[in-house]
């Protein structure tokens, strides 16, 4: 029997069959044959997770394996399946060790009363919807409740799609009036050549950000938002999702803010320049210029009120196509009287429209004349006397004057005024000064007469002062030698006379004087005969010398002050080691130490820094000190002398154990001065401190005396260290 066909069929067969096994092999999802009544039959399962195996489920009811819902459920799909023979889909969730799963099962007729079941884990999905519609859902409730308008548009038209609440409430279209309209059958665009650039910023980069564009709204008004948007995919169309945030307040605040600084600048400026000006005429009219600028207005200008002049202009900043009210004056007296009630009681005038004003025929006439249109007037004041006004006009048409321009005026009339009264102070101030350099001259003239006879007399004094200080020095050297001369001659004729007896010789301590060839009698009493010799005491004769040398000295301290005072005092300097000379010094002064049984105590340290000094006049320093302190105390003083190093000096400073003086004597002890006949300090040796200051003074240093709380005086001066001194110093 020829059996080719047959083994030709056989074997597409098993190619069919090979074919829908690797096909069934290739699904992932599971299947099941289950029976009409719920037996499951067989099952694929590779490559699923399936928590029971081949044996566990063949052979099982589905009411066995399945929750009693999802049985439910599986059954009727099951019948409805067999009865209508299509395809049925059910989805269920199950537990499992992962948690709850959601499942798709799809139903086919597989044979006699009974289905295929291809299940599939559809979490993934399920979870992927879910989250979609949350998505939806926030969209929806975002676009809806903004606070911004947001709308959706097409990019090609402009076609309104969709709009919220925000955007009917900003530009005053409802929702069925704008929806399914293009922008520009709505005029919603101020400038169209804003939708032009936006869409091709967005064909370029599909996103646009923080355009700064203006609206116009259904009543008319035009306002300025900051737009955002982006292109999106609506239902294959592209479209533009656009956000307008209202700037409108936002920008006036700005405008409003520009405006104050910009008149805090012009009140600044007109300040400055009324502080450094006195052109009361460039004042005025730069302060017309300006504030014309500042109000964008035709025309500006201050007025002068006078009783005799009338009405006129001062100073105008005026547009060229307007008329200019410069050289108008008026001497109406209706007309003048008008316009200062208009003006009274320091009040603004505003007008916004001049044909609603209730004014004069004469008034009006004027306005027209000048095409003034809107007015805004503040009186200038002088005190409570009206000077005249500041006034800007429109030319052009009615005008609102925003408050901020009225005050600017206020404040801009108020600096006027003050320019006025410093003008008018200046006025009397350039007389004031006309008749005071009249009398500066004069009393120059009379300065200058009373300055010579000084000077004269200054020249008669100096004559005088060398002629009396010549004579009184020549007779105070003359009575010195005589004095010594006899002193020295009555010691050694008193040896003689004790070694002729006791009768030739006068009597103890006293000394004979018979002179010649002028008798010391004759000079102690002129009326004494040249034959009869006096006897004079040894201590008399000693004081006679101390007065004499007491004369000289302050002689001496006199001629050397009026030439200190004339022409200064000139010393050179030198690095000397200080505390060497400090050490020769009190050496020098030990007899008048002795003389005084004074004693001196040095701590001053061996190592000091050398000093800038004149050795000579340093030395005069520290003895006219010493000198001070043994004048004025008993026998028996002692001194402490000292030195430190202070911020580039040294101080010195010579304490003794002596009288103290008051405040008031110690700082003065150092002036020159007239002292009181009572006072202790002798005129003498007060020159002399008066010379210390001004020696110490010219080392570059400083003197001072220090009254000690319980007894004695401190002196102290300071020196310059030789690093810190120039070598000379005047």
């Amino acid at each position: 029997m020829d059996i080719t066909d047959r083994k030709l069929a056989e074997e597409k067969l098993l190619e069919s069959e090979a074919r829908y096994k690797a096909i069934l092999d290739a699904i992932p999802d599971l299947m099941f044959r289950i029976s009409r009544d719920g037996e499951y039959l067989d099952l694929k399962s590779e490559g699923a997770n399936l928590t029971l195996t081949r044996e566990e489920i063949v052979g099982k009811h589905v009411q066995e394996l399945l929750p009693s819902d999802v049985a439910t459920i599986s059954l009727e799909a099951i019948a409805k399946t067999l009865d209508s023979g299509t395809l049925q889909t059910c989805e269920y969730q199950l537990p499992t060790p992962l948690g709850v799963r959601d499942y798709e099962a799809r139903l086919v007729v597989s044979g006699q009363d009974e289905v295929l079941a291809i299940v599939r884990d559809i979490t993934d999905r399920k979870q992927a919807e879910i989250s979609l519609q949350n998505l939806a859902q926030k969209f929806a409730k975002a676009f809806s409740c903004s606070p911004d308008s947001i709308t959706i548009s097409t990019i090609q038209e402009g076609r309104l799609v969709e709009v919220n609440d925000s955007f009917v409430e900003l530009s005053g279209y409802e929702r069925d009036e704008a929806i399914g309209k293009t922008s520009f059958e709505l005029d919603i665009w101020v400038h169209d050549h804003d939708r032009l650039k936006l869409v091709q910023e967005l064909q370029d980069t599909g996103v646009a950000r923080n355009l700064e564009v203006e609206f116009r709204q259904k009543s008319g008004e035009i306002i300025t938002a900051m737009l955002s948007a982006e292109v999106i995919d609506l239902d294959g169309i592209p479209c533009i999702l656009a956000v307008h945030h209202d700037i409108t307040e936002r920008k006036q605040v700005e405008a409003q803010l520009r405006l104050s600084a910009q008149r805090d600048r012009l009140l600044a400026e007109t300040l400055v320049r009324i502080r450094s000006s006195l052109n009361l005429e460039q004042i005025l009219q730069t302060t017309v210029t300006e504030v014309r600028q500042f109000l964008q207005a035709d025309r500006v200008f201050i007025s002068l009120n006078n009783a005799n002049l009338g009405v006129r202009t001062l100073a105008e900043s005026v547009d060229p196509k307007y008329p200019s009210v410069s050289g108008w004056s008026t001497n109406d007296e209706a007309y003048l009287q008008e316009v200062r009630n208009l003006l009274k009681d320091n009040l603004v005038r505003v007008f916004e429209d001049i044909t609603q004003m209730a004014v004069s025929p004469k008034v009006r006439a004027h306005c027209r004349k000048f095409q003034t249109k809107a007015s805004l007037a503040v009186p200038i004041m002088l005190g409570n006397e009206l000077f005249g006004a500041l006034i800007a006009n429109q030319c052009s048409g009615s005008r609102h004057w925003q408050p901020i321009e009225i005050d600017l005026l206020q404040q801009m009339s108020e600096q006027v005024a003050i320019a006025i009264q410093q003008s008018q102070i200046c006025q009397k101030l350039a007389e004031l000064n006309t008749n005071l350099e009249h009398q500066v001259e004069e009393r120059t003239a009379q300065l200058q007469q009373k300055m010579q006879e000084v000077e004269k007399l200054h020249r008669v004094k100096d004559v005088v002062l060398h002629t009396v200080a010549h004579d009184l020095r020549t007779s105070a050297m003359g009575n010195l030698m005589v004095l010594k001369n006899l002193l020295n001659q009555g010691v050694g004729g008193a040896e003689g006379q004790r070694s002729r007896g006791a009768g030739e010789q006068g009597s103890k301590g006293e000394i004979t004087a018979s002179l010649s060839p002028l008798p010391l009698s004759h000079a102690l009493c002129p009326s004494a005969s040249s034959q009869s010799p006096m006897p004079v005491s040894r201590s008399i004769i000693e004081r006679m010398i101390q007065g004499n040398d007491r004369q000289l000295t302050m002689i001496n301290s006199l001629l050397e002050i009026n030439s200190c005072e004339q022409q200064g005092i000139h010393i050179k300097l030198e690095p000397v080691q200080f505390s060497t000379l400090l050490g020769e010094m009190f050496a020098q002064f030990e007899p008048m130490l002795t003389q005084n049984q004074a004693t001196l105590k040095n701590l001053v340290p061996a190592d000091l820094p050398l000093v800038m000094a004149n050795t000579t006049r340093l030395q005069k320093v520290l003895a006219n000190l010493v000198t001070h302190s043994l004048q004025n105390n008993p026998p028996g003083l002692n001194f402490l002398l000292s030195a430190t190093v202070e911020a580039g000096m040294i101080r010195t400073q010579i304490q003794d154990n002596g009288v103290g003086m008051s405040k008031l004597e110690c700082d003065r002890l150092f002036d020159l001065h007239v002292r009181d006949p009572q006072d202790c300090c002798s005129t003498s040796i007060g020159l002399k401190m008066y010379l210390c200051r001004k020696v110490i003074k010219a080392h570059g240093g400083e003197i001072g005396v220090i009254s000690n709380r319980k007894r004695g005086l401190t002196f102290w001066f300071t020196l310059p260290l030789a690093t810190s001194s120039a070598t000379n110093r005047p």
